[in-house]
């Protein structure tokens, strides 16, 4: 390798390009996580405590949200302290462990969303039948084998990247360790290193598109079949919301991971990142809130039951307070 000097810490240089948006995006970034986790979490209580909602469906619903949740707690705490530091310093263990979380959770997702689709073609095929074909063992398995497949993949591309000589430069033109920014510093990356990587990721976006597509083939094939309006409109109502948290995710996701990028484009792909990181993950307890007539539901039955014990607790607190001042 020369004269090169071996990196074994990096900066993510994130936002620093936009000085005058630090703040603004602080604000912005800290909302929405927050309202990430709260609204992913209103919906996991929403089907826990609601046995109305304990079908094969919601149950994909709560794997989903959990996943989605735990995909921003991996990226954004981290984006919200670098915002405010100085320091934009990361260990190499530290960013590969990062992309390694970030990237399983995220085939996670796209396995799940696969998973979900077919629960929608048993259940429209067969409803009869629906609750001995999807089982909560069988959903389970599927559920695992979605995150077995999905870290698996992540480990072989984090694996790939992190086997690369880093050399010379040690600023990564990002807010997270992605692939294209850190294999652009890599001095001993070839084809061979960018076909693994392609490889995996189309294994995981289109394959699960691919999955998820035949599903709806299926759907549709069986839905215009159907002799009465009613029956398919209450069949397509079924499948909007997934549908439209599928466009979504496959969208953003396919554009920042199969067109293939140059150093030029980092800006463009960071900003388009923020979408898919932060815009997504709160978009998809809107829209199955909004969506979805039994969430919303639940979730007011939620929101009720919050709104009665907290009187309670207030109540209780006074008392114990003017215990404490009476002695």
């Amino acid at each position: 390798m020369g004269n090169h000097t071996i990196v074994t810490t990096f900066f993510l240089w994130g936002f620093s390009s936009f000085p005058e948006l630090q703040n603004p995006l602080f604000a912005m970034i800290f909302l929405s996580h927050m309202t990430i986790l709260l609204a992913n979490a209103s919906i996991m209580v929403a089907i826990k405590v609601n046995h109305n909602l304990h079908t094969p469906m919601y149950f994909f619903l709560f794997a989903l949200s959990f996943s989605e949740t735990c995909t921003t707690i991996v990226i954004l705490p981290r984006v919200l302290v670098d915002l405010l530091s100085e320091s934009k310093a990361i260990s190499l263990p530290e960013c590969a462990t990062q992309m390694f979380f970030f990237f399983g959770l995220a085939a996670n997702n796209c396995f799940i969303m696969a998973a979900m689709s077919y629960d929608r073609y048993t259940a429209i095929h067969s409803p009869l039948h629906y609750h001995i074909f999807m089982t909560q063992k069988i959903c389970f398995q599927l559920i695992m084998v979605s995150c077995v497949i999905g870290f698996l993949c992540s480990l072989s591309i984090t694996f790939t990247i992190f086997n690369l000589s880093f050399c010379d430069s040690n600023t990564i033109q990002h807010f997270f360790c992605d692939i294209s920014p850190l294999v652009h510093l890599a001095c001993d990356y070839t084809a061979h290193h960018a076909m693994i990587i392609f490889m995996f990721s189309v294994f995981v976006l289109v394959g699960s598109f691919v999955l998820i597509m035949i599903s709806y083939v299926f759907i549709v094939s069986l839905v215009v079949k159907m002799p009465s309006a009613q029956g398919r409109h209450k069949a397509f109502s079924t499948c909007s919301s997934h549908l439209t948290v599928v466009s979504i995710h496959y969208g953003f996701a396919c554009f920042v991971y199969l067109i293939p990028k140059n150093s030029d484009s980092f800006r463009e792909d960071m900003l388009m990142a923020v979408t898919y990181t932060v815009l997504t993950p709160l978009l998809n307890p809107i829209v199955y809130s909004l969506r979805n007539k039994e969430m919303q539901t639940a979730l007011r039955k939620v929101l009720d039951s919050i709104n009665k014990i907290l009187p309670c607790l207030t109540i209780k607190k006074s008392e114990h307070l003017r215990t404490i001042i009476k002695h």
